[in-house]
């Protein structure tokens, strides 16, 4: 089982793609409900080997349902995300956070509404920092 972080270097693109749907689907799903949330879903053996690789990886464990195996992972959904967010934070944008933020805030189609928000969540974020200062 790996630590509390995912570290998704160690992850092929189909290996995260099959991490998204398990997590699409609940953190509850047998190989054919991943296989078909596939793009260019590959043969159902191909995605029985995929899953057991990261089971011995430590990404997935499974429980017996009947005659089929249903694959959970062995994190939680936040610590994929955090670590999925990072992972994009790095390739991406060579680490910098501000410059994933802007581009997020440019090349998004906000409403007033969504905008006014975010600057509710920043300003929230400095009253509590000069709480702690």
């Amino acid at each position: 089982m790996p630590s509390s972080k995912i570290n998704s270097a160690l992850l092929t693109r189909r290996e995260r793609e099959i991490m998204n749907a398990v997590f699409a689907l609940g953190n509850r799903a047998s190989a054919d409900e991943i296989r078909v949330r596939l793009t260019s879903a590959p043969s159902d053996s191909a995605v029985r080997a995929m899953l057991a690789r990261l089971e011995k990886k430590g990404f997935l464990k499974h429980q017996y349902d009947g005659p089929r195996y249903v694959y959970s992972a062995t994190v939680s959904p936040a610590v994929a995300k955090r670590t999925s967010l990072q992972q994009h934070l790095q390739t991406f944008f060579g680490g910098s956070l501000r410059q994933m933020m802007s581009a997020l805030v440019a090349e998004a189609s906000w409403t007033d509404d969504d905008l006014d928000a975010l600057k509710d969540e920043i300003d929230q974020v400095r009253k509590e920092r000069k709480k702690q200062s």
